[in-house]
């Protein structure tokens, strides 16, 4: 069972029209309907279960510009301004925090790859930088051995799943934008070419512009419209601990753990080190996809089989699959996390006798190059994707949303939205993983 997720008032019935309408109430299309709304944009967020009841509770919680593919940075930096601002911009506090964020290094290899990264990420490296010794050892207060060395972002920092992705449904429901929970999208329409509505569990929605914001679940809505976007599931586990003091006082990833410190005084603990892949069908409709990053990743990489539920059936009026699974909520690997507390607890010994109070797994959305997809569908006027974030949608979240929005209205986009096109899938470009999931 996932972790509580704060409540968000919501519509029974959607409206019979709007000029949008977007499928998933997750952070990325929850912040594209904020952007819109605030705009006076008749915007409809259709959620098949409850809001932010995936993956954007389910992560692990950092906003972080490190580490990022170099074809993020730029949106990644608006997203980072757009934190600075979400009090204001949706009325409360969502944890929000500059706690800053280490990369520890073991060995030179490891310092060697970091620096790789800091080269590669040129002006955008901002205050990341190298430390070492007794600056290092000041930011993992307790740590039973030294490390190496680390990469650090003081910039860098946290927010709270739980409440954040609530916090901005809220508040594009305060400017205007219905939300409808328990409301599946079984198809979409098109007409003369062009999108025309979506036909939703309660009905047509007509509108003139569909965003397609469902994580995992967006291929299958998009293979009803001839669509292949290759992007598969990623099982990632987490744990949080008990409230404790004097722990360590941002996050950081190391080769056997993650963590980072929660507003509650406890801590999310992962393994950094392991990604769980269950085979589905679209295993073998896109492995050879998916060839370069499992490459890249092959060490980490785990196989499991048994799936995450049955494909749509296309048969009109047939109840989808969106209606039978409301929640994806997949079993935590227990054993990955075993793994990486204890790592935790030995580096970190005041962990030892604190309680672990909960563990889940949610499914990440990945792509044969670790990049999102936030593009215009060329074939398919109307439509617009936003998915494929590959772990790293949480922090990316709100400049995600705004951009979508942006290619909503045919606005100046917020950032060149070229890198996040679809057609790099279908135009005969090579996927270029440069980071993990």
């Amino acid at each position: 069972m996932g972790p509580p997720v704060d409540p968000v008032a919501t519509s029974e019935i959607p409206p019979h029209a709007a000029d949008v309408v977007i499928v998933g109430g997750g952070i990325i299309g929850l912040s594209t309907a904020l952007f819109l709304a605030r705009q006076g944009v008749s915007v409809v967020v259709c959620e098949k279960g409850h809001f932010a009841g995936e993956q954007s509770s389910r992560n692990w919680g950092w906003v972080r510009r490190m580490g990022r593919d170099p074809r993020e940075l730029p949106l990644i930096v608006e997203a980072m301004r757009l934190w600075d601002e979400m009090p204001d911009l949706v009325g409360t506090d969502v944890g929000f925090r500059k706690s800053g964020i280490l990369y520890l290094c073991e060995t030179e290899k490891d310092v060697a790859s970091r620096e790789h990264w800091l080269k590669s990420a040129g002006d955008y490296a901002l205050d990341t930088r190298m430390i070492r010794g007794d600056e290092l050892a000041a930011l993992l207060p307790g740590a039973s051995r030294p490390f190496h060395s680390a990469l650090y972002t003081p910039s860098d920092g946290r927010a709270e799943p739980q409440r954040a992705a609530p916090a901005i449904a809220r508040a594009a429901a305060k400017a205007g934008a219905t939300l409808v929970a328990n409301c599946a999208v079984r198809d979409v329409d098109t007409s003369g070419g062009r999108i025309s509505g979506v036909v939703t569990e309660h009905g047509r929605i007509a509108c003139s512009t569909v965003v397609v914001a469902g994580g995992v679940w967006s291929t299958r809505l998009l293979r009803r419209l001839g669509t292949r976007l290759p992007q598969l599931g990623v099982r990632s586990s987490v744990l949080r601990t008990a409230p404790v003091e004097g722990g360590p006082p941002g996050a950081a990833w190391a080769a056997k753990f993650a963590y980072r410190k929660r507003l509650d005084g406890g801590y999310t603990v992962a393994n950094g080190s392991y990604t769980r892949h269950d085979i589905v069908p679209d295993s073998f409709r896109f492995f050879s996809d998916f060839i370069p990053v499992m490459t890249l990743e092959w060490r980490d990489l785990r196989l499991g089989l048994g799936g995450w539920g049955p494909r749509s059936p296309l048969a009109p009026g047939v109840k989808s699959s969106f209606e039978r699974i409301r929640t994806l909520d997949p079993e935590p690997i227990t054993r990955s996390l075993s793994a990486a507390y204890a790592a935790f607890q030995e580096t970190f010994p005041i962990f030892r006798n604190v309680p672990v109070v909960q563990q889940w797994a949610g499914m990440i959305d990945a792509t044969p190059d670790a990049m999102p997809v936030i593009s215009t569908i060329q074939s398919h006027p109307g439509l617009i994707v936003a998915t494929g974030f590959s772990g790293h949608g949480f922090g990316i979240g709100p400049g995600a949303g705004r951009l979508t929005a942006d290619l909503v209205t045919g606005s100046k986009p917020i950032v060149d939205p070229t890198p996040f096109r679809y057609e790099r899938f279908i135009d005969g470009t090579r996927p270029r993983p440069t980071t993990g999931v």
